[in-house]
């Protein structure tokens, strides 16, 4: 299996990175049902390559460019390896002092390598601190729920006699129309209301905007809470103004959450600082290691100022989970939503010390360079516009004209499988994003997207002129016909 591996990766680049294959094609190709007897290993491993890989999308491609990074190493490799075999379950410091500690470690590493303030690290003087969650879908959700926790107890101190139920009705969380749909999902799980708020022409939420919706709400009787900012959205990664939003949310007195998840991982190269101004104002902050900094997924960080939040919103506390450190050591336990969590430190340890800070930083720059080059073939083709301003790793682009010849064209070179794009709508426009995703992707690899991609708008835009011309043939004949009667 570690050969296969190491030859799968060597090799990924002639592979198709999207699968030709249609729904229930595993289906047509394995039992029904399972097998009475143990099978020989030989033939379980031939089925990888026969029944498995047909149905992959490789995403360790180098011409793999949808969604944001979703990157591995063997340095990760060899520590889920490890992980696999101590399979310990870290729940308290007890059930594994090493996965605790190492955790604890390992997110004060890597928040000083982003420049995050000493407040959200581990230390004798704060309260704050680093947990390695599964997702930052569930950072989110965590701190909408501790969020969530505080307003309520808040107000009750302030009405006594108001019913729980009846404040929850009332709770109001924020965000831009740019964020991510995890934070609608976060506010069904909540049972709160969300509230988008307009980002401007860069796709940014501004402080001005949030502050003018809260006060909105809060003249119809409604108690907001809660503010998730988004550095590197989804759809054209462009960053809400933190400084400001922070600024409004530590005022009003609600939670301010910062989703990083993709450019967060940026912020180990100083010069991308530039969008972390105003974190020492905030609540939370999640960056994804496993987009980036090539440690697999699952591995999100997240850093809280408080975390006495996420022991008041998730603490529970049966004895047959106290120890004799109870109260002395971090039981990880009441950082999350399971009981239960993996040495998931383990492979960011690993990727950090082979890498190192430097290694890790020429990565991201080297990204940075292909996007730019990508952006600059995008630029000398007057066919084509970029309708947000790159940043970091993603272009977004689109043919000129109306959305469906853009939609078609996306769709066509999907289908074709030697490139993966996704699509995304900016204000109505319908754009492609390309995003540099493989640490494996080289310039000669872009040039070759490149061609791909023209080809296909080649072959499309001739089918339209033949479609316009015949239309206008059959226009004038038609005319004519008329004419003749």
């Amino acid at each position: 299996m570690v050969d296969y591996i190491c030859s799968y990766l060597d090799s990924i680049r002639d592979r198709r990175v999207f699968p030709g294959v249609q729904p229930g094609f595993v289906h047509d190709r394995i039992p029904e049902n399972a097998p009475l007897d143990g099978e020989p290993w030989p033939d379980i491993f031939a089925d990888v390559e026969n029944v498995i890989m047909p149905g992959v999308t490789h995403w360790q491609s180098p011409r793999m460019h949808a969604y944001y990074p979703a990157l591995t190493s063997y340095p990760s490799m060899l520590a889920e390896m490890l992980t696999n075999a101590i399979n310990c379950l870290g729940f308290t410091w007890a059930s594994s002092p090493a996965c605790t500690e190492l955790e604890m470690i390992v997110t004060n590493w890597l928040g000083k390598m982003i420049g995050l303030p000493y407040h959200f690290l581990h230390n004798k003087e704060s309260d704050g601190g680093g947990v390695i969650q599964t997702t930052a879908s569930e950072s989110t959700l965590i701190s909408l729920l501790s969020g969530r926790n505080i307003t309520i107890q808040r107000y009750l101190k302030l009405h006594p006699d108001v019913p729980i139920h009846e404040i929850h009705s009332k709770l109001v969380a924020y965000c831009s129309d740019q964020a991510h749909s995890s934070v609608e999902k976060a506010a069904l799980i909540g049972l709160v209301i969300l509230r988008y708020v307009e980002s401007d022409a860069e796709y940014s939420m501004t402080g001005a905007k949030l502050l003018e919706a809260i006060t909105e709400d809060k003249k119809k009787g409604l108690i907001p809470f809660w503010v998730c900012a988004t550095l590197g959205t989804t759809g054209c990664c462009s960053f809400d103004d933190l400084e400001n939003v922070a600024q409004v949310c530590h005022k009003e007195q609600l939670w301010c959450h910062a989703d990083a998840a993709y450019a967060g991982c940026s912020f180990i190269c100083p010069e991308y600082r530039k969008w972390l101004k105003g974190v020492d104002l905030i609540d939370s902050i999640a960056l994804n290691p496993s987009k980036w900094l090539m440690v697999h997924f699952d591995c999100t960080v997240m850093w809280v100022r408080n975390s006495s939040a996420l022991h008041c919103a998730f603490n529970v506390s049966p004895l047959y989970l106290t120890h004799e450190f109870s109260g002395l050591a971090i039981d990880y336990m009441h950082w999350q939503i399971p009981l239960s969590k993996r040495f998931r430190s383990l492979k960011l340890w690993f990727v950090i010390r082979s890498y190192g800070v430097k290694g890790l930083q020429e990565h991201i720059k080297k990204g940075v360079k292909l996007a730019e080059k990508f952006e600059s073939l995008i630029k000398a083709d007057k066919r084509f516009e970029i309708p947000a301003k790159r940043h970091l790793g993603l272009v977004v682009f689109r043919l000129k004209g109306d959305n469906m010849t853009t939609e078609t064209l996306c769709k066509r070179i999907n289908s074709r499988g030697k490139i993966h794009c996704v699509p995304a709508n900016l204000n109505g426009k319908y754009v492609i994003r390309f995003c540099i995703t493989s640490q494996r992707t080289t310039e000669q690899d872009i040039e070759t997207d490149w061609k791909e991609i023209t080809d296909v708008t080649n072959n499309l835009l001739s089918e339209n002129s033949l479609d316009i011309a015949l239309q206008e043939h059959r226009e004038v004949t038609m005319k004519r016909r008329i004419g003749q009667y």
